[in-house]
C-alpha cells in the first residue's frame, strides 16, 4: 500500500515544479509520472500475482468505517492503464504539446492531477472517497479539454462534457445516498442476498447505470464525448478514450461485485445497451470526416463490447453458469485493458497527424505513408488491434466472448446468445471497413494539400510511445495465456471462482501462435515474391494513368458512400447533392454530414425551443413599477378569493 500511496503522491506533484521551472518542467514532470507509474505497477503487480494487497484507513468515528483505499486485484488491474497511459501521454506531450502554446506549465499541472485522481478512485473503497475523486477527475479532464479555449468549437464542447458528466454524478448521490440507507455502511461491502430483487435493488441498478453509463458513454448517454475528445490536446484525448471512460466501467464492476444474485434481466439490459452501443457507435464512425471524431465514435463501440461481455458474464452469474460467468467477465475485464492500449495508440498517432499537418480532417489528408512511415506503422497496428484480428490484443478479448456466448447456445431456446454472436460479428465488419477507410484517407495515395506534401514524421519522443502501446498490444495477443492467472484472480472479485479454470478455456494460445506464424509466412512470401526493378525494364501500358493527380482518388467520403447510404435508417445522414446539368456545368460541391442523434437532433433543438420559449416570458418583466403592483395586487385578490372559496 505504500507503494500505491507513493504513487499517488508523484502523479499529483508532477505539474508542481513546472510552475517554477520554465526550460525543464516538461522534462520533471514526465520523470515523475514515470516514477509513479513504476511504484504503482510494482503494487499492481504484486497484487495481481497473488499477493495480500493492502489499505489505508483513518479510524476517525466521523467516516462511520474505517477502509477508505482498499489495493484489491480489481483496483490493481485497472490502474496499471491509468498509470501506462498517463506516462506514456506526457512523454507524447513533451514533442506534442510543450513549447507551442501558451497554457504549457497549467496543463502540466492539470494533467498530473487527473492522474493523482484516476489513480485515488480505483482504489477508493469509501463513499466519501469515491465521490471526491470522481468530481475530482471530472473538473480536471473539463479543465484539460478547454486547453484551447480560444476555439469557439472547444468551449461548446467543454460545456457540453460538464453538463453531461454533473449529470451524471447526481444519479451517483441518489444511488450512494440510497446504497448508504439500505446498507446502513458507507464502505463498499457486499449487498445482502436477496436485495437486488426487490425495488431498492432495482432502483440501485437502474442509478449506479445512468451515473456510470454518462461518465463510460453508453448510449444514448455519450453525446459528450465525441466533441470533447476532438476538441481535446491529444494526449489528452488518449488518456481520456483509453482510462477516464473505464472508471464508469470500473464503477459498474464494483457494483456487480457486490451483488451476489443478480436478476436475469440485468444481463438482458446489459447485453442490450452493449449492443445498441457496439453497432450505433461504429455506424456513426462511418460517416465521420474528422479523424478525432470518428476514433470517438469508437470508444463508443467498444464500450458496447465491453458491456456485451458484462452483460454475458451477468447472465452466467444469474443462471448460475460458471463457464458463461468466466469467460464473460474475463473478456470484458481484458477488453477494457486493451481498449486503453489500441485506443491510446490511435490517438497518439491522430496527434501525429495533426502535428505534421494541422489538420484532422480526412478529406484534406492523404499520401502520408510514405512521409510519416514510423506513425503509419503504429496507426496500423492500432487499427488492427480495434478491429479484434489476430494475433492482436483486440482479438483476444473478443474471442472470449464469443467462446461465452457459443457456451449459452446450448441452454437451449435463449435470444441473447444470438444477440451477442451477431452484434459481435457485424461490429467486428463495420469497424473493420471504417479503419479501411481512416487508413487509406490518412496514409496512402496522394497528399490533397500542401500541408500534406510536405509532412514530416513525428519526434522520437513522440514516436517512442506510441512504439510502447504498439508492443504492448502485440505481446497481448501473442502471448495471452501468461495475462490469463492474474485475469483469473480479478474475475473472482465479481463471483465466486468466476476465474477458476480460465487458462484452459480459451484455446488462446495455439489460436495466436498459428495467426502469427501465418503473418510471418506472409510477410516472408512477401520480401521473397517481391518484383525486384531491374535496369533496363520498361513500364508497362498504364491505361493512361500515368500523371494521377489526388482528384482521380476515393475520399473518405466516397469509401463510406455505399455504407453510409445502406445505413441511413440509423445515421440519418444529411447530404448536399447539387443537380449537374449541361454540357459544360459550373464546378460543384457535394457534402455530407452525419450529425450525433442525441446532442444534434434532440438536445440542441430542444434547447433552443426552451431558450426562445423562456424569452417570451421577458414581456412579464419589463421593468415598469405600476405592472408589478398589479401583479401584487393580483395576487391579493387571488388569494383572498381562495380564502372565502
Amino acid at each position: 500500500m505504500k507503494l500505491y500511496l507513493l504513487a499517488l503522491l508523484a502523479a499529483a506533484a508532477s505539474g508542481v515544479p513546472g510552475l517554477w521551472m520554465r526550460r525543464r518542467g516538461g522534462e520533471v514532470a514526465v520523470g515523475l509520472l514515470g516514477l509513479a507509474g513504476v511504484l504503482g505497477l510494482g503494487a499492481s503487480l504484486a497484487v495481481l500475482s497473488g499477493g495480500p494487497g493492502g489499505s489505508f484507513a483513518l479510524r476517525t468515528a466521523s467516516l462511520g468505517t474505517p477502509g477508505l483505499l482498499v489495493v484489491d486485484p480489481v483496483a490493481a488491474f485497472f490502474a496499471i492503464p491509468v498509470l501506462v497511459l498517463a506516462f506514456c501521454g506526457a512523454l507524447y506531450g513533451l514533442g506534442y504539446w510543450e513549447g507551442r502554446r501558451g497554457n504549457t506549465p497549467a496543463l502540466r499541472l492539470v494533467y498530473g492531477l487527473l492522474v493523482a485522481c484516476l489513480v485515488l478512485l480505483v482504489a477508493a473503497s469509501h463513499i466519501l472517497v469515491f465521490l471526491l475523486a470522481w468530481e475530482g477527475m471530472a473538473i480536471a479532464a473539463f479543465l484539460l479539454v478547454m486547453a484551447e479555449d480560444r476555439e469557439a468549437e472547444t468551449r461548446r464542447a467543454g460545456w457540453i462534457y460538464l453538463v453531461a458528466t454533473h449529470t451524471g454524478t447526481l444519479f451517483l448521490f441518489g444511488a450512494f445516498a440510497l446504497l448508504a440507507r439500505t446498507t446502513g455502511q458507507s464502505g463498499f461491502a457486499a449487498l445482502p442476498v436477496g436485495l437486488a430483487a426487490t425495488g431498492a435493488g432495482t432502483a440501485l441498478f437502474a442509478l449506479f447505470l445512468l451515473g456510470f453509463g454518462f461518465k463510460a458513454g453508453v448510449l444514448p448517454l455519450h453525446f459528450w464525448l465525441p466533441p470533447a475528445h476532438a476538441a481535446a490536446p491529444s494526449h489528452v484525448s488518449a488518456l481520456m478514450s483509453g482510462v477516464l471512460l473505464k472508471m464508469g466501467i470500473l464503477g459498474l464492476v464494483r457494483f456487480l461485485s457486490w451483488v451476489p444474485d443478480p436478476p436475469l434481466w440485468w444481463g438482458g439490459v446489459l447485453v442490450a445497451l452493449g449492443a445498441l452501443s457496439g453497432l450505433l457507435g461504429v455506424a456513426f464512425a462511418l460517416g465521420q470526416h474528422d479523424l478525432k471524431r470518428l476514433l470517438a465514435y469508437h470508444s463508443i463501440e467498444n464500450i458496447g463490447i465491453i458491456l456485451l461481455g458484462l452483460g454475458l458474464g451477468t447472465l452466467g452469474k444469474s443462471l448460475g453458469n460458471p463457464v458463461m460467468q468466466t469467460l464473460g467477465y474475463a473478456g470484458a475485464l481484458l477488453h477494457v485493458l486493451n481498449h486503453s492500449l489500441f485506443k491510446g495508440l490511435l490517438f497518439l498517432s491522430a496527434g501525429a497527424v495533426l502535428h505534421a499537418t494541422g489538420t484532422r480532417d480526412l478529406e484534406r489528408l492523404g499520401g502520408l505513408g510514405q512521409r510519416m512511415p514510423w506513425t503509419s506503422g503504429a496507426f496500423l497496428v492500432g487499427s488492427w488491434a480495434i478491429c479484434g484480428l489476430p494475433p492482436l490484443n483486440g482479438f483476444v478479448s473478443e474471442w472470449l466472448i464469443y467462446l461465452g456466448a457459443f457456451r449459452g447456445l446450448g441452454l437451449g431456446r435463449q435470444a441473447w446468445p444470438v444477440v451477442i454472436l451477431l452484434s459481435l460479428a457485424l461490429i467486428g465488419a463495420l469497424a473493420l471497413a471504417c479503419f479501411a477507410k481512416a487508413f487509406a484517407a490518412v496514409f496512402l495515395g496522394l497528399p490533397r494539400t500542401g500541408a500534406g506534401a510536405h509532412a514530416h514524421e513525428a519526434p522520437r519522443v513522440m514516436l517512442l510511445p506510441m512504439g510502447v502501446l504498439a508492443l504492448a498490444c502485440l505481446a497481448i495477443g501473442v502471448a495471452p495465456l501468461l495475462l490469463m492467472p492474474a485475469l483469473g484472480r480479478v474475475a473472482d472479485a465479481l463471483g465466486p471462482a468466476a476465474g477458476a479454470g480460465l487458462s484452459s478455456l480459451g484455446g488462446l494460445g495455439a489460436i495466436s501462435g498459428v495467426a502469427l506464424a501465418l503473418g510471418l509466412l506472409a510477410l516472408l512470401l512477401w520480401r521473397w515474391l517481391r518484383p525486384v526493378p531491374q535496369a533496363g525494364d520498361l513500364p508497362t501500358w498504364d491505361c493512361g494513368y500515368a500523371a494521377p493527380d489526388a482528384r482521380m482518388e476515393y475520399t473518405a467520403s466516397s469509401f463510406a458512400d455505399g455504407l453510409v447510404r445502406g445505413l441511413r435508417w440509423a445515421l440519418w445522414p444529411v447530404v448536399h447533392r447539387p443537380k449537374v446539368s449541361g454540357w459544360f456545368p459550373r464546378p460543384s460541391r457535394y457534402e455530407s454530414q452525419v450529425p450525433d442523434p442525441v446532442l444534434d437532433r434532440a438536445a440542441t433543438p430542444s434547447l433552443r425551443l426552451t431558450v426562445k420559449g423562456a424569452a417570451l416570458l421577458r414581456v412579464a418583466q419589463g421593468g415598469a413599477l405600476p405592472v408589478y403592483l398589479l401583479y401584487v395586487l393580483l395576487t391579493l385578490l387571488v388569494l383572498l378569493v381562495w380564502m372565502v372559496a
